[in-house]
């Protein structure tokens, strides 16, 4: 995460200070214990300062925060992305159907001679589903989410951009890309919600 200016000031406070009360850093920022009180949360929970009853607050450190985030603004989405899952144009819904349930997955991209064309998602096949008896008929042209509308990322965006990219767009995943001449987007992967929890728990683990 990144500090605010009064938060950064409050921890040079308490490196030069420590240990020191709540009161004493409200004081020497002329600002309330009230004030402060959210500023203080957020730097405890985050593990950069440690609070003891009766005693007050230490220093703990930024290297672990400081290590995560420089690594999620420094890595290609490319390190950490799954396979993509794919159907070509020209197959049917119901092909669409068999494969994301067989490869028990949310999203597949549509693809035109290895191109991004468009993407289906478990909502999309549903609505197909209802009400037609001859989905091997369907294309999935007509059903999918056309490429103008897709948010994607770039194979070198950091993972950082497609974390935001998600959170922003509210999507399960991206398609990961490499631009072609033309604008044609190559599909070379995909950045889910599972990959986010992957990292996490790795951070958690320290591996």
């Amino acid at each position: 995460m990144e500090l605010n200016a009064r938060q950064k000031r409050i921890v040079e406070i308490v490196k030069e200070n420590q240990p020191i009360t709540g009161e004493e850093i409200a004081k020497k920022l002329g600002l309330t214990r009230a004030t402060l009180r959210p500023d203080l949360s957020v730097l405890t929970m985050s593990k950069i300062l440690d609070a003891r009853p009766r005693v007050g607050y230490f220093y703990v450190g930024t290297k672990t925060n400081e290590g995560i985030l420089k690594f999620l603004k420094e890595s290609p989405v490319k390190d950490v992305g799954s396979l993509p899952i794919v159907i070509a144009e020209g197959k049917s819904v119901y092909e669409a159907i068999v494969t994301l349930f067989l490869e028990d997955v949310g999203t597949i991209y549509v693809v035109k001679d290895a191109f991004l064309s468009g993407v289906i998602s478990r909502k999309d096949l549903l609505k197909a589903a209802i009400g037609n008896k001859d989905l091997d008929t369907i294309p999935v042209e007509m059903v999918m989410t056309r490429l103008s509308h897709i948010i994607y990322v770039d194979s070198n965006e950091s993972i950082y951009e497609a974390l935001t990219k998600i959170l922003t767009y509210e999507v399960d995943s991206l398609p990961i890309v490499n631009m072609h001449e033309g604008n044609k987007l190559e599909v070379i992967g995909r950045f889910t919600k599972t990959n986010v929890s992957r990292l996490l728990m790795e951070f958690v683990n320290g591996n």
